[in-house]
C-alpha cells in the first residue's frame, strides 16, 4: 500500500508530461495530414528516376518520337 503513495504522484507527473507533448504536437501540425503519407507510398516514382539515369539525347527522343530532329 505504501508503494501506491509514490506511484500516484509519479504517474500523474508522466501523464501531464504526455499531455503537454500531445498539445505541442497538435499545435505544430503533426496530425494535420493523416492521409498524405499513407497514399504517397502508392505513387510511382520509378519513371522520374529512370529519366535521370538515361542520357539527355535518349530522353528527348523518347518524349517526342514523331517530331523531326533539328
Amino acid at each position: 500500500m505504501e508503494v501506491i503513495y509514490s506511484l500516484i504522484p509519479g504517474m500523474t507527473f508522466f501523464g501531464l508530461v504526455f499531455v503537454v507533448i500531445l498539445i505541442w504536437a497538435v499545435r505544430k501540425g503533426q496530425y494535420e495530414d493523416m492521409e498524405g503519407n499513407a497514399s504517397r507510398i502508392l505513387l510511382d516514382d520509378d519513371e522520374d528516376s529512370m529519366l535521370i539515369s538515361q542520357p539527355k539525347e535518349e530522353v528527348e527522343t523518347e518524349k517526342d518520337p514523331g517530331t523531326p530532329e533539328k
